[in-house]
């Protein structure tokens, strides 16, 4: 692993790698900030998956999060949104398929299922390395993400029945088999057998009866994408089909981008620090 960015802020550490990734079989960069606290003990992880056509950059410079990290004594991980690389498959015309748009699934098909596995890589690669190396408390912590990384956000949690103490969504993409940007991935990556994508899709494991920690969803009701990709209530009714107990917010005038994000992050680290600390 090669560490190829330290910078102070809040009192703490904003650090950048690059590692050889076995899960992706390609070279593959994150993020993480350590809190101040990080210098005297272990300190619980949240993990924060991104959206289209994002890296790790976006979230450690738009929003504003290592602030409230460090104030709860928090370390923030934040994993890049798909392999990339010569060798690494990709549409260039596309924002939705390929680079920056890993979904946040183990893909089985051609050309994508040699590097595009991206569940086990930010489930489990990603956080057996963080835990080995760096001041975090194994095995203490929770999973946040927007838009696609909001969609992935959840299925970790759903997936991984107690292994993230809480799970948070700006914007989920949260039927993927219902809407165009997971149609669209999801065939490519996954085939054509619908049913298989349903493993990868938060409202379809609610309605299978997975077993959720505490959900917390923030929308804005001026995003662009809501009607169309979104479809939160969709999510929102699955949850109260099946006992799930999911906190649902709706923002009004906010859009989909990091404006929003910025503006509620706070609130959504405070919540996951609740949880992680009780």
């Amino acid at each position: 692993m090669k560490q190829i960015e330290r910078v102070k802020e809040w009192g703490g550490w904003l650090e950048r790698y690059e590692h050889r990734s076995s899960s992706c079989d390609c070279d593959m960069t994150f993020s993480i900030f350590l809190p101040p606290q990080a210098e005297t003990a272990p300190v619980p992880a949240l993990y924060f998956l991104s959206g289209l056509t994002c890296t790790d950059d976006n979230v450690r410079t738009k929003a504003g999060a290592q602030r409230y990290a460090a104030e709860h004594g928090v370390a923030l991980v934040m994993p890049d949104t798909s392999p990339r690389g010569d060798g690494v498959a990709d549409e260039p015309e596309r924002y939705d398929l390929g680079h920056g748009a890993g979904f946040y699934v183990n893909a089985t098909e051609a050309p994508w299922a040699p590097h595009f596995s991206m569940y086990d890589y930010v489930t489990s690669e990603l956080v057996s390395l963080v835990e080995s190396t760096f001041p975090v408390q194994a095995g203490n912590k929770s999973v946040t993400g927007h838009s696609m990384g909001g969609h992935g956000a959840l299925v970790c949690a759903l997936r991984n029945s107690g292994a993230y103490k809480s799970a948070s969504a700006f914007a989920p993409i949260a039927n993927p088999v219902e809407c165009g940007w997971g149609e669209g991935c999801f065939g490519a990556y996954l085939g054509a057998d619908r049913a298989s994508w349903e493993s990868y899709d938060a409202t379809c494991l609610i309605r299978a009866g997975a077993q959720a920690p505490p959900l917390l969803v923030d929308q804005g009701l001026d995003d662009e994408f809501l009607a169309d990709q979104l479809l939160p209530q969709n999510l929102v009714d699955a949850c109260a089909a099946n006992g799930v107990v999911l906190e649902y917010r709706e923002q009004a005038g906010y859009d989909h981008s990091y404006h929003f994000i910025s503006t509620f992050i706070g609130d959504h680290i405070a919540w996951h620090a609740r949880h992680l600390k009780s």
